[in-house]
């Protein structure tokens, strides 16, 4: 539940965020953030979040030190001049090796019947949204067949990358929410983690990674690179 420290300068920095670790104390528990450890490992600093990660999403998170440089890095991401690269494992061998989609994103319980109330899908009434995806490769381990997929989302959609992976038929593995249609949330929520969870699901947490961010800052351009969560990298191997 501790956070890496990948990269940092006088105006921001870009940390390592594991999977469960929510990003803002949610009002509601005591529970560990990533806003909390910051501020225990750094009293004296001030922290603004330009980009966020869902609980179970790991990887690079860029925090501005100051409001000043929060509002400038804000207008970069508005500009879409913040190029985030994630990775995510999906189940089976996709037909294609890349492929762009685009699909509005919208509220599934505003066009048809969801038991989800987050769960999002494709709409022609929805945000417009534009993912690239890139096959990096294909393996089979003890559970089946399985890819390695290089995700470069063009918006910033909520659950996007999910969404998109839903739509053309290669969930994430162990998404709760898009991997069974909510079933194994709505599961999750009742029952907590089972071994029939488990056995479905086959993660405890969504296989997706934040990859690497990059953007230009003053005179340089910067990439920083966040390696493959030890879970996803196992169950790779298992």
């Amino acid at each position: 539940m501790d956070f890496k420290v990948l990269d940092e300068t006088e105006d921001w920095m870009v940390v390592g965020k594991p999977a469960p670790l929510i990003m803002h104390p949610t009002g509601k528990s005591d529970e560990v953030n990533l806003l909390g450890l910051l501020k225990e490992a750094m009293p004296e600093g001030e922290f603004f979040f330009v980009n966020r990660l869902d609980r179970e999403t790991s990887g690079c998170v860029l925090v501005a030190k100051s409001s000043r440089v929060a509002r400038e890095l804000g207008k970069l991401m508005a500009r879409r001049e913040i190029k985030k690269g994630y990775e995510a494992i999906v189940r089976g061998w996709p037909e294609w090796d890349e492929l762009r989609v685009e699909g509005g994103i919208r509220r599934r319980g505003e066009f048809e019947e969801s038991a989800v109330w987050v769960r999002r899908g494709v709409h022609a009434e929805g945000k417009a949204s534009a993912t690239v995806f890139k096959v990096r490769e294909r393996f089979k381990n003890r559970w089946g067949d399985f890819t390695k997929v290089d995700c470069e989302p063009e918006t910033g959609r909520t659950h996007q990358i999910r969404v998109h992976l839903e739509h053309v038929g290669f969930p994430i593995v162990g998404d709760k929410i898009y991997g069974d249609q909510g079933e194994g949330y709505l599961e999750f929520l009742r029952e907590g983690w089972t071994r029939r969870l488990e056995e479905r699901l086959l993660l405890g947490r969504q296989a997706l990674h934040a990859g690497w961010v990059g953007f230009r800052w003053g005179d340089e351009e910067v990439r920083v690179e966040s390696r493959l969560a030890d879970e996803l990298v196992g169950f790779c191997i298992a």
